[in-house]
Order: C-alpha cells, then structure tokens, then sequence
C-alpha cells in the first residue's frame, strides 16, 4: 500500500462492517507507468474519460514552453486562508522536464490544478496545522494527496520511496481510498473515519492534501465550515 497503513476504528465506526468487494460501481483506474496524476484525476471525477495522457500533456507541454526553466505553472495554492506560491512534484520539488515532455506522466501539482480548472473545479492546497474537522465534506467532491509510494521491480519491493498521487472520495455514502496501486478500492467508512483517515495520513512524512472543489466553493470558501 502507498499511503500510510490504514486501520479504521471499528468500536466507534459510524458505518457498517466494510464489504468483502467494494460496490460495482466504483471506477477505480490502476496504476500503469508514471501517470499516477492521471489515475488520481479520473478517479476524482469516477470518469475513465475526464482526462487522457494527451490532455495532461498538452497541459504540460503549453505552460513548459511558456515558463521553460521557470515554475510551470506559478499558480497561487490557497493554503486555507493565506496564499502561498508552490510547487508539488510527485517525485521532487523540482519537475522532471525530461520525462514529462515524452509523455511518461509524473505530472506535478500545476498541471493537476490547470486540468481541474478546465472542467470548472480548483485544488485547494490543506494546511496541515489546521483541523480536518473544519472541512465542509458536503462541499468538496474529492481529496487528491500526495504522499510517499514504495517502489517496485516486478514483485519485489525496493527499499526506496517516492511521491505518489493518489484520490480519495465518497461513493454511495462510503468513502475510499482509489490509490490507482491498490487491488481494489479501499473502503474508508463514513465522514467521521474519512477525518480519521486524513489526519493519520497527514501525520506522515511528506504528505499533502489537496481538496478538489467547484469554482464557486473555492470563490467563497465554503470548502470550511468555520466561516
């Protein structure tokens, strides 16, 4: 598993018993090469046509020509009420031109913000010295985090680790953890294991959380329900 191993609290669960198999109608996109900001991406929107390699890298290779050796992309990331221009590679802070202008994937945390942008939706970036308990669940669609993933060669797992995108989201009143790494989708539980679920993430080394909003939540941030 890439994020941190996750146990929910069953004596205090507000959900039932998760199920043997996660519901039929999950869209869950697994893992291939180095496109795991283009899992994350269709698994937000539960759509395996939200976005295609060839969108990401258009997306990319538009704003690379445009800031060539500059931040792709130097968009401004609310961090929950102060501003903060930053970037987020999924494998350093520093984008791997080389890779992504072939097309390999291993998109950073712009090009993931400029495609939410084109379907009418922002990435709001978490401050982790705040509460998960402020979020308005009822107005974000999803959570995009960035955290990080064992590598591997074939079946055997490599002693080393890099940054890795993964969603999480609400399906049918039951949120999931749509690593694209995972078998299956992981079952979360109700909103009270989701917060659970996001601060024992949080607590991790190097991991970041995004939550994905429509344009007009972002404009009034109702994403918080301590405004």
């Amino acid at each position: 598993m890439s994020c941190v191993p996750w146990k929910g609290d069953k004596a205090k669960s507000e959900s039932p018993e998760p199920p043997q198999l996660p519901p039929l109608h999950i869209y869950h996109e697994k893992q291939r090469r180095e496109l795991c900001a283009l899992h994350a991406l269709n698994n937000v929107f539960q759509d395996s046509n939200a976005f295609t390699r060839e969108a990401l890298q258009e997306i990319f290779q538009r704003y690379s020509i445009r800031h060539w050796q500059k931040p792709l992309l130097p968009l401004v990331l609310r961090f929950a009420g102060s501003c903060s221009v930053c970037r987020l590679s999924p494998n350093t802070m520093v984008t791997p031109h080389k890779k992504s202008m072939l097309g390999n994937g291993n998109y950073d945390v712009n090009v993931i913000m400029a495609a939410l942008q084109t379907k009418g939706y922002e990435a709001v970036w978490w401050d982790k010295r705040r509460d998960v308990n402020v979020i308005a669940l009822s107005n974000v669609m999803g959570f995009i985090m960035n955290l990080p993933s064992s590598l591997c060669w074939g079946p055997l797992k490599l002693p080393l680790k890099r940054q890795h995108w993964i969603c999480v989201r609400e399906v049918g009143g039951t949120y999931y953890n749509l690593d694209s790494k995972l078998k299956m989708p992981e079952w979360i539980g109700g909103e009270s294991e989701l917060r659970k679920f996001l601060k024992h993430q949080l607590r991790g080394k190097n991991c970041e959380l995004l939550l994905v909003v429509p344009e007009e939540v972002e404009a009034h941030q109702s994403w918080r329900a301590d405004v």
